[in-house]
């Protein structure tokens, strides 16, 4: 066999070798995908500017707050029902308020229980189901990236001066921007509209009524079972403390993990049937809740409308009444005013004809002592005066008799 064969196979078995070496390293590869965990299949990603968006109405909460809202959002399911209690018990509040979430013995996760004393929150969750999902989402696959969208959003308040301290909350600044209650056991909920507060305000523009304080609460001694007093967030190394301990609650052990809480909360009293189902089963009936509440307010603003309707068409009627009211009372007028008119030029005549009788009949019953005298005259109209001459003659006529 010559050196140039021998060269040729050499170089064969070596081409041979790499193509197999490829295969291997593929199927290799496809079997590592395949034992992928199922949990880890299927977490969505949401995009920086996704992020901020999704951060922006409640980037600027208080750092105990923002944090509760966090952990509270990888429980979707249990937001609805939660704002529902949250809303029926807002009148009680403090030691009062803490006996009834613990004597209810709510099957909720107690981060979500300790949002029940802030009924305004729950409801913001629950109003928007999409929105409070995509946040525990995006928590439990991406916290450090929402941690770093929340700061950004904290810097443009900051920067365009709407983000400072005040009498409710303490704003530091340095690496990383802090937002801490005044007092510690007293949590208020900054009230702002995320297109005005993220922007350039515009000239004239009084930056000092964009974030209200118009609602806080006390949660002292009587909250700290749900972790309220110790929940903080480690910005340098973008991690939620929850009750004194990390919140590690990933996309990948969310249904096993369970965070340490003093209160003790009844999961068993879930109604649900088997735990690899849980997520979807709970998703699907907190789906009907939110449709069946949809199309309760829907059907309420119909019969809003039709009350309104109603109002609108009686005040026409009320309104067609008065003018047809005032209508037949200006006929009414005219036609007095005809009456009046014609009545008025039918007595003329009568009045001057009766002034004449009378200065006649006057004439005939004060001076004529002759009655034919008194008649000749009556017909000339001449009055008194024929009355008079006719008399004097009578007189003269006595005399000569």
């Amino acid at each position: 066999m010559s050196e140039r064969q021998n060269r040729n196979r050499t170089r064969g078995a070596r081409q041979a070798s790499g193509r197999i070496f490829a295969m291997v390293l593929a199927t290799f590869i496809m079997c590592c995908m395949s034992v992928t965990p199922a949990a880890a299949q299927g977490q969505p990603y949401y995009a920086p500017e996704q992020l901020d968006r999704m951060v922006s109405r409640i980037a600027l909460y208080p750092d105990p707050l923002l944090a509760q809202v966090l952990a509270a959002a990888t429980f979707p399911n249990d937001i609805p029902d939660a704002a529902d209690w949250a809303d029926a018990h807002h009148n009680i509040s403090g030691g009062q308020l803490a006996a009834a979430i613990e004597g209810d013995q709510l099957p909720w996760d107690p981060s979500v229980q300790a949002l029940l004393p802030f009924p305004n929150v729950l409801q913001m969750m629950a109003s928007d189901m999409r929105w409070t999902t995509d946040v525990g989402d995006a928590f439990l696959g991406q916290q450090q990236e929402v941690m770093y969208a929340v700061q950004r959003m904290r810097q443009r308040a900051r920067d365009y001066g709407y983000l400072r301290s005040g009498p409710q909350i303490v704003v530091a600044s340095g690496p990383y921007i802090t937002i801490m209650p005044a007092r510690v056991d007293y949590i208020v909920v900054p009230t702002y509209d995320p297109v005005v507060v993220y922007a350039r305000p515009r000239p004239g523009f009084f930056i000092g009524a964009a974030i209200g304080f118009r609602f806080g609460v006390g949660v002292g001694v009587a909250f700290r079972p749900w972790g309220w007093g110790y929940n903080r967030i480690a910005w340098d190394r973008r991690v939620v403390f929850i009750n004194n301990a990390p919140w590690q609650r990933t996309w990948v052990n969310r249904y096993e993990y369970h965070h340490p809480y003093t209160v003790r909360y009844y999961p068993e009293h879930r109604e649900f049937i088997k735990h690899e189902n849980h997520g979807h089963e709970v998703a699907y009936r907190a789906h009907e809740r939110n449709e069946e509440r949809r199309e309760e307010r829907h059907e309420e603003h119909a019969r809003q409308e039709r009350r309104e309707e109603r109002h609108e068409e009686h005040a026409r009627e009320e309104r067609r009444e008065d003018r047809h009211e005032d209508r037949a009372k200006v006929e009414y007028h005219d036609h007095d005013r005809g009456r009046d008119y014609h009545a008025h030029e039918n007595r003329g005549p009568e009045v001057h004809g009766s002034g004449n009788n009378g200065n006649h009949g006057n004439g005939n019953n004060g001076n004529g002592n002759n009655g034919n005298g008194n008649h000749g005259h009556d017909d000339h109209g001449h009055g008194d005066k024929g009355h008079g001459d006719k008399d004097d003659h009578g007189d003269h006529g006595d005399h000569h008799r």
